[in-house]
């Protein structure tokens, strides 16, 4: 049977997510509007992708773009319904279920309010258990596909005549980057609908589990909050199976906001030979140690904490700042096809000028 989402499991959520944005995913407040009008408004519902049926239409609830940045974006819970009704309409049949590219700050809960409103199930499966910098990475193996998908996308903001509806259909590479644009023209973050798939592909390609996972640790962290900031870090590391790889004071931030809405660069902590320096494109992509060696690598989980054991986006990290790595390596996590799809780095090695792709296939 199917889990009714309530309004205790919002915060768990929000909590969960946060850990998994990887230092992106979006705002916990917009997270916290999406759950507790969904919870508000109707019944959302938590299923196993067991209980559809395999000829059934599943298809990604997302929010495209790197609102950390400081850029006038605006987005509201009736543009996840619009941009699933949108689809629904391009595709000419309902959606049975919804399920989301990657957990996040918002982004885990991303399905709720149109699930709530529109009735499709909240599938408990995800493109990535967590954050990541393309759509493709969240994309279930469709990034390579020739065949042609429905996107939608619905957002922006209004009081600068920025709103914008699109509908796009054409080979994932190709529409995924019309919609990065819509989000840069919207104001910087928009909420889009993609990718119809069938059940039975979803069960065979997406990571399963991921949103329980989020609420899981989500619950642990809420659990332990009243005992002090190292029982959170500790309930964090022991509910994900991570280990703090590297903690001490941030000295050096140089990150930079790109036209194609990407924050892109690096976070060093400490100095000398304890220093660990972490690459980022919207969120964290890989951690080197002092003498340069590649000690975590995505599609491994990546977070950094704060003294309190708070998940830190990378816009609220600053110099002298005091942080602690999470890392949670891959091989304990359910991993998607499309993290496994070596046609998702070119792009993204690119983007940061460092590998990729080799430490994820093995060198």
């Amino acid at each position: 049977m199917g889990r009714i989402l309530v309004e205790k499991d919002v915060e768990a959520a929000v909590k969960g997510g946060s850990v998994y944005a990887a230092g992106g995913g979006g705002w916990a407040d917009h997270g916290r509007m999406l759950g507790y009008a969904a919870v508000a408004i109707g019944k959302p519902e938590l299923v196993s992708i067991d209980e559809l049926n395999d000829s059934d239409w599943i298809a990604t609830a997302a929010a495209i773009g790197a609102p950390a940045s400081t850029t006038p974006w605006e987005m509201r819970g009736v543009d996840y319904v619009k941009a699933v009704q949108l689809l629904q309409e391009a595709l000419g049949e309902k959606l049975a279920g919804l399920i989301i590219g990657q957990n996040g700050r918002s982004s885990t809960l991303n399905a709720w309010l149109p699930s709530a409103i529109l009735g499709p199930k909240v599938v408990d499966a995800v493109g990535d258990i967590r954050a990541h910098p393309t759509g493709d990475m969240g994309s279930i193996g469709m990034a390579g596909s020739p065949d042609p998908m429905i996107q939608t996308a619905v957002g922006g903001n209004r009081d600068e005549n920025r709103y914008i509806e699109l509908v796009v259909k054409g080979a994932t590479a190709k529409v995924s980057p019309v919609l990065r644009a819509a989000s840069d023209q919207s104001g910087g973050f928009i909420a889009s609908c993609r990718n119809p798939l069938r059940a039975s592909y979803v069960r065979s390609h997406a990571a399963l589990g991921g949103i329980s996972m989020a609420l899981t640790l989500g619950e642990a962290i809420i659990a332990a909050e009243n005992k002090g900031a190292s029982a959170v870090i500790d309930a964090i590391c022991k509910t994900t199976g991570g280990v703090i790889l590297a903690e001490g004071t941030i000295t050096k931030k140089n990150v930079v906001y790109t036209k194609e809405a990407f924050d892109i660069g690096t976070v060093t902590i400490g100095s000398g030979d304890k220093a660990a320096v972490l690459h980022v494109m919207n969120e964290y992509m890989a951690v080197e140690d002092a003498g340069g060696a590649r000690i975590a690598t995505f599609p491994s989980v990546i977070t950094t904490l704060s003294a309190e054991g708070e998940p830190l986006s990378v816009g609220q990290l600053h110099e002298g700042m005091k942080v602690h790595v999470l890392h949670v390596p891959k091989e304990i996590i359910p991993l998607s096809a499309s993290v496994l799809d070596p046609s998702v780095y070119p792009a993204v090695e690119k983007a940061m000028g460092i590998e990729i792709a080799k430490y994820v296939f093995g060198a």
